[in-house]
């Protein structure tokens, strides 16, 4: 398999085809998870997904080798965000519905914690080195951060009005907010817990992303279907451009070279070529795409759909016309991570 593979990679390479290939990507699976998935994180390894389920108030665990749900957690009351920390070990869960975060035990898949937060925690991320949670309070206006060593809040960050989404850049200087109510991003010193920056930027900004270089936050805005970039030097905005109707979430992948945003009203993910800024393929998926996350090997999107309880499985492809490779089954091992070249 590995002489397919070089083969596969000295073909596309001596016909030209490498960081700007064309995507060609196609849904290959269609999960049924719990009621109204929302959030989505994939472990540090690749193989589990963990999918926010905010009408059943659990946490699904999907097998990426198989794709088929091998565990259910159950949370508190209407779990919207999810994040893993980077050794993989704990996955934090935002409760909207009660006021807290739980921790997952990932090697057990029980809650080994119950943080209490802010009014209506939505999504969270979590520092490079795993010492910290940020969590969005959408009601509170607020963020927390919590110190995941003893699973308590730290700090409380005042933010704009309804904090959505929150990313972290590579790091760990700062964290990006969206706050829908007020049209901003908040940018957060990690070092210091203060907003040191507020830019203005489309209408109900939701989902946010940063570039694995850490010069670019990708910002959804469902109430103009526009996509904002901010150069994270500058905490300017540099560029902007549609992609669907209501886009949420947002993933880039690891080599930072694709966006992929899922438009919650017209039923796709939007392609993005991250050097040009343009859509450059528009994948069907479910019904009311939410969250979105990529394999840690880039050779798998894992979106979330809200309005048909199922989570749709992109595999990534490069081409170079009619000939397409896809690099996430050459293995025949799903979408673990570093699978593609073992």
């Amino acid at each position: 398999m590995l002489g397919l593979m070089a083969t596969a990679l000295m073909v596309l390479g001596m016909a030209g085809v490498g960081a700007g290939a064309a995507a060609a990507d196609t849904v290959i699976a269609t999960v049924p998870v719990g009621l109204d998935p929302e959030g989505v994180a994939i472990t540090p390894d690749g193989a589990f997904a963990y999918v926010a389920n905010g009408g059943s108030g659990t946490v699904d665990v999907v097998d990426t080798a198989t794709n088929m749900v091998v565990a259910t957690v159950p949370v508190g009351a209407l779990p919207i965000g999810v994040a893993i920390t980077p050794d993989g070990a704990f996955a934090y869960v935002a409760n909207s519905g009660s006021g807290t975060v739980d921790v997952v035990d990932t090697a057990t898949n029980m809650v080994i914690a119950t943080v209490p937060v802010g009014g209506g925690p939505e999504w969270v991320a979590i520092t490079p080195d795993g010492a910290f949670a940020y969590v969005a309070n959408a009601v509170a206006n607020t963020v927390d951060v919590i110190d995941t060593a003893t699973n308590m809040v730290v700090a409380t960050v005042p933010v704009g009005v309804t904090p959505e989404g929150v990313a972290i850049t590579p790091d760990g200087a700062f964290a990006y907010v969206t706050n829908s109510g007020s049209g901003t991003v908040d940018v957060i010193d990690t070092a210091t817990n203060m907003v040191i920056a507020t830019v203005p930027v489309g209408a109900v900004p939701f989902g946010v992303a940063i570039t694995p270089d850490g010069a670019f936050a990708y910002v959804t805005n469902p109430g103009s279907g526009m996509v904002d970039v901010i150069d994270t030097a500058t905490n300017m905005v540099v560029t902007t451009f549609a992609v669907g109707n209501l886009p949420a979430g947002v993933a880039i992948t690891p080599d930072g070279l694709r966006a992929y945003v899922a438009n919650n009203g017209d039923a796709t993910v939007a392609v993005i070529d991250t050097a040009t800024n343009t859509v450059i393929e528009t994948v069907p998926v479910g019904v009311d795409p939410r969250g979105v996350a990529i394999t840690p090997d880039g050779t798998r999107v894992y979106v979330t759909n809200n309005g048909n309880d199922t989570v749709s499985v992109i595999a990534v492809e490069q081409c170079l016309g009619s000939l397409c490779i896809d690099f996430g089954s050459l293995t025949g091992s799903g979408s673990g991570a570093g699978s593609a070249f073992s």
